[in-house]
């Protein structure tokens, strides 16, 4: 070996019989990380304002939910607490409407879209004023028969488009609003005779269309007035047709679904209609169950 190299692997061999020391600092614990990201926060409030009120929060607004929540942990209570305010609030909301305003307004939109195909405030006052009309020409010209037939088509309208302030005020239930929705002349003009109505009640009201007993029994109720029965009730005209249909068990789980396709896009599963089913019979209470579903980690996205 050359004489020069000798010092080199002298000190290569010492280093390299050394084991390196590991230190550990005290006190020094890495901290678990459970807190959610604000913007996802950000993102719930935008989404619970849009599906509520049918617009995004104002800077204001957005600053003090986030607030609110981060200081709360996210807590279900808070989620909550949030979620209520904006359904009965009677603070301002801007353009001199209260939170509840704008809230049941968003609601009768919605409903609208579900069984009119968001048929417009200015479609409904047309309608209504055409069958008006129709019943003073009649009432003048002395032809009592129509004049009531057309006053009470007016009516029905009218009904629809008071059904938004009545709810607000607990004048009437959901399942009032509903009836409305389903028996009056816009719904008919969308689905032409009998076949069309039967179809579409099942379709919109449970989310099926009728068994080959239900339809033939349907028919024969309103097509030509004959008494048979339906949901082990016996009923002879559209109206009472239509006040069985939303009279039953299925009408209350439909409206659970309509909550769930409208909030999270799915199907509730069995358990999701059990747990909130009973509730809703007892009170009639359709934000509890906007609620149930709103403050669930799915649907804030913090899961």
């Amino acid at each position: 070996m050359k004489p020069y190299l000798i010092p080199i692997v002298l000190c290569f061999l010492v280093l390299s019989s050394c084991k390196k020391e590991e230190v550990v600092y005290s006190d020094n614990d890495v901290p678990a990380y459970n807190e959610i990201p604000t913007v996802l926060v950000q993102n719930y409030v935008n989404r619970s304002y849009i599906d509520l009120l049918g617009r995004e929060p104002f800077d204001e607004e957005m600053t003090a939910e986030v607030t609110l929540l981060e200081d709360a942990s996210l807590s279900t209570q808070s989620r909550s607490n949030m979620i209520t305010r904006l359904m009965t609030s009677d603070e301002s909301a801007g353009a001199d409407v209260t939170y509840k305003d704008v809230y049941y307004n968003k609601l009768y939109e919605d409903m609208k879209a579900r069984f009119l195909e968001g048929a417009s405030e200015g479609n409904l006052a047309y309608t209504y004023n055409l069958y008006y009309q129709l019943a003073i020409a009649d009432s003048i010209n002395g032809n009592l028969t129509l004049y009531v037939l057309f006053n009470q088509e007016a009516e029905k309208v009218l009904d629809v488009i008071n059904s938004q302030a009545q709810l607000r005020d607990s004048e009437i239930e959901i399942d009032e609003m509903v009836r409305r929705m389903l028996f009056n002349a816009v719904y008919d003009d969308i689905n032409m005779n009998s076949f069309n109505f039967i179809n579409a009640a099942f379709d919109d009201l449970y989310f099926r269309f009728p068994t080959e007993a239900e339809f033939e029994a349907s028919f024969n109720i309103i097509e030509y007035n004959f008494p048979d029965q339906l949901f082990g009730t016996t009923i002879q005209n559209k109206p009472q047709f239509v006040d069985v249909m939303i009279g039953n068990n299925e009408f209350d789980e439909g409206m659970i679904q309509w909550a769930y396709e409208s909030l999270l896009s799915r199907e509730a599963t069995s358990n999701e209609v059990f747990e909130l089913i009973g509730n809703f019979q007892d009170t009639r209470d359709f934000q509890r169950i906007q609620r149930s579903i709103m403050i669930q980690d799915e649907y804030a996205g913090f899961n």
